[in-house]
């Protein structure tokens, strides 16, 4: 790929990222396919393997931005109901409710409890949970894991107050997994629990998943 951009082949940071996205399969996809992100065929395999999204239910989605979740989500069950929220602001998706700001926070909880009707009463509201959040990385690879580790427990958190009985959980960790204390949490609390790595996360990156299936809310 020939960078004809004086500005940006100045930097061999962006010029590598550019010659790697040109490269992607699965961003000629998402083109092709008319999703915001490669990002979208993650949750795809996901659910093609374990088949937790069904029409009708409700689905929130953590670190949406740019959206490719919750428009694979909008785009195959129609009459789903999707709450989303990111730091980031994304375009507006038919029937996605979308808050921008950190989720760490009370206030964009208390959003996300108004829209769900949720309160220390409730008994689970939420079918699935799904959360791509990460950390901006520094490069020291246990400080990026233990960020991203706070932001898997605020979700599983969320996920623990929100979900119904067999309700689902899939959120990003990293390579070297959850610390055995949060994962013992996390097995606990749903019937089973997978370690995932989709085709579509690139082979040097150190993200995976946690997929944990059955939500028992009576544990």
């Amino acid at each position: 790929m020939k960078i004809t951009n004086n500005k940006i082949a100045k930097h061999k940071s962006s010029v590598a990222w550019l010659t790697r996205q040109a490269a992607d399969p699965y961003v000629a996809r998402a083109h092709r396919d008319g999703y915001r992100a490669r990002a979208a065929y993650k949750l795809i395999e996901i659910n093609e393997k374990y088949k937790f999204l069904k029409n009708g239910q409700t689905v929130v989605d953590l670190g949406a931005a740019p959206g490719s979740w919750s428009q694979f989500i909008a785009r195959t069950f129609p009459k789903t109901k999707i709450f989303a929220m990111d730091l980031l602001e994304i375009t507006p998706i038919n029937n996605v409710e979308f808050y921008q700001g950190d989720f760490t926070t009370d206030q964009a909880l208390r959003w996300l409890e108004e829209k769900l009707k949720l309160d220390d009463n409730s008994d689970g509201v939420v079918d699935v949970v799904v959360s791509d959040m990460a950390p901006n990385t520094v490069g020291h690879q246990k400080t990026d894991h233990l960020r991203q580790m706070v932001l898997l427990e605020y979700a599983f958190d969320f996920a623990c107050r929100a979900l119904k009985p067999g309700g689902t959980f899939v959120a990003k960790s990293f390579t070297g997994g959850t610390t055995n204390e949060l994962l013992k949490k996390i097995k606990e609390k749903f019937e089973s629990v997978h370690h995932v790595k989709p085709a579509a996360s690139r082979k040097d990156s150190v993200e995976m998943f946690i997929v944990g299936l059955g939500f028992k809310n009576n544990v």
